[in-house]
């Protein structure tokens, strides 16, 4: 089993990613690392611990930060996730709390104690990461690996023409950790928005019949609205978090190339990531995916 951290801002998609992750033998989740994104830290931890709830499991979750490294938070997409995080499909407040341990500790302990063993998985801003290296840069060579999911390289933006959420949300974190030589795989939107999750598939999920199943799909259900109110005829959603899990279970569902990547940090195209052939250090960037293999593999583990 690979040990992994997954560092995330839960809204719809990563209730969707933790899930996977959870039910994927091949990861052994040691860690919940939780931030601001698609709402505020309180609400993405709420709603992190929900998911657990639901799952009946107990695995720890640790609060990061509430902010970015060097601007303040211009809006919760709260139209795409729900006012609560999970399509206002939950009210009641989880048993469970986060840990005292902050998110950044965390990260930092788990790296030196298991060296070149952890893979951190973010699916959020990056913000956590970057406030790890800064503040413990000696981990940078002692990551396995880390499975980002976020940018744009060679696609549209989601939020603007140029930049996707993720990295928009805080584009200082994201450039530091482009930049600082981490073992990096991007999983953006050059790869996710091929990954469609079909909005038929929730009447499957409903017809199931349990608590759990009605739970997921009346929260995809609407995310799955939120697609079709942007993109009408979309007809579903993309499986952004999930696929950056699903890299790290079966690292073939992608191709990869080289590249060395920088954000834009002002301007109209705040956010946006710049490929550049020349230049170092070089990440990884997801150009290709297996789609249907990956769908299938994902269907296959949800419920």
């Amino acid at each position: 089993m690979k040990p992994v951290i997954v560092d995330v801002d839960t809204g719809i998609d990563d209730a969707l990613a933790i899930t996977y992750a959870l039910k994927s033998p091949e990861l052994d989740v040691i860690g919940l690392t939780t931030c601001f994104g698609n709402n505020s830290l309180e609400n993405t931890t709420r709603s992190t611990l929900v998911i657990l709830e639901r799952l009946r499991k107990t695995v720890p979750v640790y609060m990061g930060a509430d902010k970015p490294l060097k601007r303040g938070i211009t809006k919760f997409p709260l139209n795409v996730h729900g006012e609560d995080g999970l399509g206002n499909n939950f009210s009641e407040n989880p048993v469970r709390e986060a840990e005292a341990e902050s998110a950044v500790d965390f990260i930092i302990s788990q790296v030196k104690k298991r060296p070149h063993e952890i893979t951190l998985i973010p699916v959020g801003p990056l913000t956590n990461l970057a406030q790890a290296i800064i503040k413990a840069p000696e981990i940078i060579p002692l990551f396995n690996e880390v499975i980002i999911m976020g940018g744009a390289v060679f696609a549209p933006g989601n939020v603007t023409p140029y930049s996707e959420a993720n990295i928009l949300a805080d584009p200082e974190a994201a450039d530091y950790v482009f930049s600082s030589g981490l073992p990096v795989t991007i999983v953006g939107l050059d790869v996710t928005m091929k990954t469609i999750l079909p909005a038929a598939t929730t009447d499957e999920w409903r017809a199931i019949g349990t608590d759990e199943s009605r739970f997921y799909a009346d929260m995809t259900d609407f995310y799955i609205q939120a697609y079709e109110t942007f993109e009408p005829g979309f007809g579903g959603c993309a499986l952004h978090d999930p696929l950056a899990v699903g890299v790290a279970i079966d690292p073939d569902f992608v191709k990869r190339e080289e590249w060395n990547v920088k954000v834009v940090l002002d301007g109209e195209e705040t956010g946006r990531t710049v490929a550049s052939a020349e230049g170092e250090p070089k990440v990884q960037v997801c150009t290709e995916v297996k789609a249907e293999q990956f769908l299938d593999h994902f269907l296959g583990r949800i419920l």
